[in-house]
């Protein structure tokens, strides 16, 4: 591998980009690839196969062949607006599966560093949280404060972004009336059904960290559809 392309992994490895390395293990050659990019000769004959490994984040040699792909994934950014008593154990199931995790709450009280260390803290209002935050579809968003006020702002920001997957706690009478409320502000039915209200899979748990595991699980699977 040359130098120059060995230098250019780690600047994209630090600044988390999803990107691809390929290499020609009957030569050794080797380039970096990203959907758009153009292919040399020692990789051109096997466009579909690389573009389906990239699409589907999976790294192996393909069949057949002498190229080896290897895929570095940018971590999925995780937006959870509410800092309560769940948002603790979640954070500590997403921190071992490589998720980023961003926590918003306008309410002082509820926002401790004791509780939440190394995690970044935004304590404002969605509306005035997003104003300064690059938001895009690799996003999760998961809200937990059961507030309209603080709840409805931002999953009206993760429809119109289109958040790969949008999840909402509360009972189903609460999920009945948030719909209603986001239909009323001109969401439509199919973006509406986007969200997972009331969020998680069944596990049957009450706890808090079951309430958690079944977040992350649902999260997880959402994941690996694509």
């Amino acid at each position: 591998m040359k130098i120059e392309t060995l230098k250019e992994i780690i600047e994209k490895k630090l600044s988390n980009e999803q990107f691809t390395v390929l290499t020609n293990l009957s030569n050794g050659s080797s380039e970096i690839f990203k959907i758009g990019t153009p292919l040399s000769k020692n990789f051109i004959s096997y466009k579909d196969e690389i573009e389906n490994y990239y699409n589907l984040k999976k790294s192996g040699v393909i069949d057949d062949t002498e190229i080896f792909i290897q895929n570095y994934i940018k971590p999925v950014e995780v937006i959870i607006v509410g800092a309560v008593h769940i948002a603790q154990y979640l954070i500590e199931f997403l921190k071992h599966l490589n998720f980023n995790i961003t926590i918003i709450d306008p309410r002082e009280y509820f926002v401790s560093k004791q509780k939440f260390q190394n995690i970044k803290i935004i304590n404002k209002w969605p509306d005035e949280a997003f104003e300064n935050f690059q938001t895009n579809s690799n996003m999760a968003l998961i809200t937990l404060t059961h507030d309209p006020k603080i709840d409805d702002p931002a999953l009206k920001h993760a429809l119109k972004q289109k958040f790969f997957y949008i999840g909402a706690l509360g009972s189903k009478k609460t999920h009945e009336n948030r719909c209603k409320r986001l239909n009323e502000d001109g969401f439509n039915d199919e973006e509406i059904a986007s969200i997972h209200g009331p969020i998680g899979i069944k596990l049957g748990g009450k706890s808090a960290p079951e309430i958690a595991l079944s977040i992350v699980a649902q999260l997880v699977s959402e994941i690996n559809k694509f």
